[in-house]
């Protein structure tokens, strides 16, 4: 199945680890995650040679072209806001999963769209089960 999945960028990179974690799992389960790249340490780096306008089309591609949207949402981010409504609208399957005990907006909160999914986690083996999970009745369902 591919997967687009999205996380801060500049909005702060404090999740990295799990970032990365979710992304290994996903791979390694055998999804195709085409913004893998999100998920590194470098990526400001990496996306600094890249027009904002490439990434833009690029991404909004990436994300038609998907199966499911994986979001972490701990740290707020206008990018990750905008795509997962995107993903809502093309009706894409969309989970967010989100740190324990962190403020998270009342828009994903509130939002009860029957193809979101939101939950809480509290380590990042929690974060890459439930992720998991999610996805292979995700894939059930296709």
């Amino acid at each position: 199945m591919k997967v687009y999945f999205s996380c801060s960028i500049t909005g702060g990179r404090n999740e990295e680890k799990v970032y990365a974690a979710i992304v290994n799992a996903m791979v390694a389960v055998g999804h195709e995650v085409p913004t893998a790249h999100l998920s590194s340490p470098d990526v400001m780096t990496m996306e600094t040679v890249v027009d904002p306008e490439e990434v833009f089309t690029r991404d909004m591609r990436w994300l038609e072209e998907c199966n499911a949207v994986v979001a972490e949402v701990s740290t707020p981010s206008h990018g990750v806001g905008y795509e997962i409504a995107l993903g809502l609208t093309l009706n894409k399957p969309v989970f967010c999963c989100y740190q324990q005990g962190k403020r998270v907006s009342k828009i994903l909160t509130g939002n009860r769209h029957p193809n979101l999914t939101l939950i809480a986690y509290d380590t990042a083996e929690t974060a890459v089960r439930v992720v998991i999970d999610f996805l292979t009745k995700t894939a059930d369902g296709l």
